[in-house]
């Protein structure tokens, strides 16, 4: 095993401590082979009866670094919720959905770069015979960022950036964040073998 794979190893192992709430449960899921060498994904799905929102988080790892991400690791989150009535016609959701990204980055204590993403609505109104059905929609947020070494090589924190991706599934799903003194349930996981 190369340095480089120690690193990615390192970051793996930060992120397999981090527990969902019951809300939520995590699976690790085959990982996209195309975009770097190294690459972990994660997803989580609601538990419950009513779909809330599932969202994946992708590391990506390249030893080389690459030139758009500026670094060597790479985080690519998407999050789909499904819209309340009273919001799909909001003018402000997308910029909503963006500030809830960089709120779930900052109370996670995340250094980061190179921050990009979309924020998308679709919604659907029902006429003629079917006109009594409710609106209904959903949102997706889609964003990627470079995590950066602070007073720690950037492996050595990759539980922050999972955990700013299940505060921004919290934000999508109309569940208040946890304060982080607060112990979640253990929630299930499966690990694939590699």
């Amino acid at each position: 095993m190369t340095a480089h794979d120690h690193a990615f190893e390192a970051a793996v192992a930060r992120i397999r401590t981090v527990i969902a709430r019951p809300e939520f449960q995590l699976d690790e899921a085959p990982s996209p082979s195309r975009l770097a060498p190294f690459a972990l994904a994660i997803t989580a799905e609601s538990t419950g009866e009513e779909d809330l929102a599932s969202g994946r988080f992708v590391l990506l790892h390249d030893p080389d670094g690459v030139d758009e991400w500026e670094g060597t690791f790479r985080a690519v989150v998407f999050v789909r919720a499904y819209l309340e009535a009273d919001l799909i016609d909001d003018p402000l959701l997308h910029e909503v959905g963006w500030s809830w990204l960089i709120e779930s980055l900052a109370a996670s204590s995340c250094t980061y770069g190179q921050l990009g993403g979309t924020i998308t609505r679709n919604s659907g109104r029902s006429f003629g015979t079917m006109s009594d059905r409710p609106s209904d929609g959903f949102l997706e947020i889609r964003a990627s960022w470079t995590p950066l070494d602070g007073a720690e090589p950037a492996a050595e924190h990759m539980d922050r950036h999972t955990h700013a991706w299940l505060r921004l599934l919290d934000h999508a799903a109309g569940l208040q964040p946890l304060p982080d003194n607060v112990p979640h349930m253990l929630s299930s996981r499966s690990r694939a073998t590699h």
